[in-house]
């Protein structure tokens, strides 16, 4: 369970960042996308300043929530008249999580996988692929049979690639998929699965597909006749 602070209060003063409606608007800008971002695209993006984008972003840097790095413009390479390279921003790897008072249902998630995956028989995955797959179904009724909604109801950031996939820019398992990895991966292949079939019509195709820096699940569109 590293890199996850759940202790209380004490991920408070980093989330309390995300009080302010510009921050959250430019952490949820750079959350979602697929590389770092600079300050210019983040302006753009949330109709503000450049300055003021500069110091939201550096505020939220300090805070952890965001990484900063440096690098030039794409096909620019340094020496004379490359200029200094630009500041970029990306979604911090770490996890914060505040539950009041103190709980830790990651270290109780995490004894259950480990039951399941030592049980010889394979009764017990077979009951958790089951219910994976009904939570899936679940979803899909609760959100009407809207794939993308039912999908960030259970905490994915879908998006689509030019060639039509629907890829998840996040894990909402990404810890306990560190330690239980085939276990965790395949009981989220399962629960996707549930949820485009209980969205009632051939949406797409759930397929196992880790790559990093995103779910372990691609969903491929199903050509309609």
């Amino acid at each position: 369970m590293k890199n996850i602070s759940h202790e209380g209060l004490d991920a408070l003063p980093q989330l309390s960042n995300l009080v302010d409606p510009v921050r959250r608007r430019l952490y949820e800008y750079v959350a979602a996308q697929r590389g770092p971002v600079t300050r210019e695209a983040a302006a753009e993006a949330t109709g503000i300043t450049r300055t003021l984008a500069a110091y939201h972003l550096d505020k939220l840097t300090d805070a952890g929530l965001i990484e900063a790095g440096y690098a030039r413009p794409p096909g620019r390479k340094g020496g004379p008249g490359a200029g200094r390279p630009a500041k970029h921003y990306s979604r911090a790897g770490r996890e914060l999580a505040v539950t009041l008072p103190a709980r830790s249902y990651l270290m109780m998630a995490d004894l259950l996988a480990a039951a399941v995956e030592a049980d010889p028989s394979g009764a017990v995955r077979t009951v958790a692929t089951r219910h994976a797959h009904e939570t899936g179904r679940s979803a899909a009724a609760k959100a009407e049979g809207d794939l993308e909604v039912a999908l960030r109801d259970l905490g994915y950031e879908p998006t689509h690639t030019q060639g039509g996939d629907i890829e998840m820019l996040n894990c909402p398992f990404h810890q306990l998929s560190q330690a239980h990895t085939d276990l965790v991966c395949n009981l989220n292949l399962d629960l996707i699965d549930g949820l485009l079939e209980g969205a009632g019509e051939p949406t797409g195709r759930a397929e196992l597909a880790p790559q990093e820096g995103r779910c372990c699940v691609v969903i491929h569109p199903v050509a309609t006749p």
